[in-house]
């Protein structure tokens, strides 16, 4: 999931879906990626981590639970002694107090860390994840600690225009992995030929939002992912 600010349409179709935030730019440019080696950019929340189980955990804390009755946060974290939805104004808060406080200990998605060490061997990985640049170094460590320890690029808003730096660095078959369908949007727009995969681990996300227009295949299963990138990567000769 989106996890800087609550992911409702309106946070996305403002954006311009090419844009690259300058606070993106050096950290991609600080990456050591081979030219000529296919690339899979992967989001990290539902895809490698279990976002929605971690959270749900730390708003148990705070006198709060998730109805689960939309692919939203805002309008859906409701107080348990009132049942009434918490303000979207208190959300930037809560979101940042979560992340300070579980950054670092989520669980992984099963299947993730093996799919990616075997797919490794074909491919460069990149984690392209929409977190706050202060929280960066605990997510790294988290991936690293949980046997998936590749490269973290913080990134502000859609993702098209840092997909489609990243691509133009390895001019290599280029697989994008997220659960944001805008995102997945975003990335179509920015750079066509990348191959598209909507992952959400979790199925009951999954059941709420259905497949993702723009991209070309749909899973909750990392044994599915890497089938499908395998097989591609096959037909690219990688």
């Amino acid at each position: 999931m989106n996890t800087t600010t609550p992911p409702t349409a309106a946070n996305f179709f403002n954006q311009d879906p090419l844009a690259l935030d300058p606070d993106v730019v050096p950290q991609i440019e600080a990456l050591s990626l081979v030219r000529g080696r296919p690339l899979i950019v992967t989001d990290c929340d539902e895809v490698l981590m279990q976002f929605l189980v971690g959270l749900e955990t730390y708003i148990e804390t705070q006198g709060l639970w998730l109805d689960l009755k939309s692919y939203a946060l805002t309008g859906n974290i409701k107080r348990r002694d009132t049942n009434e939805p918490l303000a979207p104004a208190d959300m930037p808060a809560l979101m940042q107090n979560f992340f300070a406080a579980s950054t670092g200990s989520l669980l992984p998605v099963a299947g993730a860390a093996d799919a990616l060490k075997s797919l490794s061997v074909r491919a460069q990985i990149v984690v392209l994840t929409n977190i706050p640049v202060i929280e960066k170094d605990a997510r790294t460590r988290n991936l690293a600690d949980t046997n998936m320890p590749y490269p973290v690029v913080a990134n502000k808003g859609l993702k098209g225009g840092a997909v489609k730096m990243l691509a133009d660095m390895v001019d290599a078959p280029t697989f994008f992995l997220d659960d944001i369908p805008h995102n997945i949007a975003s990335v179509a727009k920015a750079h066509d030929a990348c191959h598209r995969l909507h992952f959400i681990a979790d199925k009951r996300l999954a059941k709420l939002m259905g497949q993702a227009p723009d991209s070309h295949f749909h899973t909750s299963e990392w044994h599915e992912a890497h089938a499908y990138i395998s097989e591609r990567l096959d037909a690219s000769g990688f």
